[in-house]
């Protein structure tokens, strides 16, 4: 079976597992998660400020120009230079507006002073973060020159003051974050989807977070070694609370929490 067929079957067979196995709010038995579960996963209802960001998704839906992709993550060197039509990128890449606004919902919830995130794209989920969290500092990370020009214009066109966008490596550039941070209250890591890189993201959050944080870690099912990663997580003395919604995980470090993992049906 060829590797690309055979992660696909894997990822099928994950979420199949996943729908199985998780649960919904009424299955949950610690009252935190219950209340995140029925007031913010489940709040599915529109919101003014999903319109400006889902018409700024159109945009780039219908953006025929082309760029060249440079890939930081992609392993090959043959990969790493590729021109590609915005529009294949945003049809491709950007997440849908349905874990978008999950991420807006998470984030206002969560009252975050500071928010990183690791892999901008084209800007669609940082401007949601910026929404949600107008009062914020954001510091948004990509690796691409090219891609991060089209998502400066997307924050320009949709007046976002609170964005601070970076370009480079995130292994050079997460660290000096870091340590220019005094304390870790949201993170959102959307990039380098490889098992050591993954923990070694977590792992230099440990010295920033607090009872308040919360990281989110995209796509946990993506491979063999991004499961691994997510369990690494989970079973860290530090983490108390995570919640697996199969496309991403959320982890907590509440003190007083007894230590409980949560798979919710999203």
């Amino acid at each position: 079976m060829p590797i690309f067929v055979g992660m696909i079957f894997n990822f099928i067979s994950d979420y199949l597992k996943h729908r199985l196995t998780s649960k919904s709010r009424h299955g949950t038995h610690s009252p935190f998660v219950y209340k995140l579960t029925d007031e913010v996963i489940y709040d599915f209802g529109a919101k003014k400020e999903y319109k400006s960001i889902e018409n700024q998704r159109k945009k780039l839906f219908n953006d025929d120009s082309l760029i060249t992709v440079t890939d930081l993550g992609a392993g090959s060197q043959l990969n790493k230079n590729r021109t590609k039509k915005v529009s294949q990128i945003a049809k491709n890449a950007l997440k849908n507006p349905r874990l978008a606004q999950l991420i807006y919902r998470l984030a206002k919830d969560n009252h975050p002073k500071h928010i990183i995130e690791l892999g901008t794209c084209l800007g669609i989920t940082t401007s949601y973060l910026s929404r949600a969290c107008p009062e914020a500092d954001i510091i948004t990370v990509e690796g691409c020159p090219e891609t991060a020009k089209v998502a400066y214009r997307n924050f320009r066109e949709l007046d976002l003051e609170n964005v601070e966008l970076r370009v480079g490596n995130f292994d050079v550039l997460f660290p000096e974050i870091i340590a220019e941070a005094e304390r870790l209250d949201f993170v959102y890591i959307d990039g380098n989807h490889r098992k050591q890189a993954t923990l070694d993201y977590f792992n230099w959050c440990l010295e920033k977070v607090h009872e308040g944080s919360l990281l989110i870690f995209d796509d946990i099912y993506w491979s063999g070694g991004m499961k691994e990663a997510w369990e690494e997580i989970k079973n860290h003395p530090r983490v108390t609370v995570t919640v697996d919604l199969f496309w991403i995980g959320l982890v907590y470090f509440k003190k007083g929490q007894a230590k409980e993992h949560f798979k919710i049906k999203y």
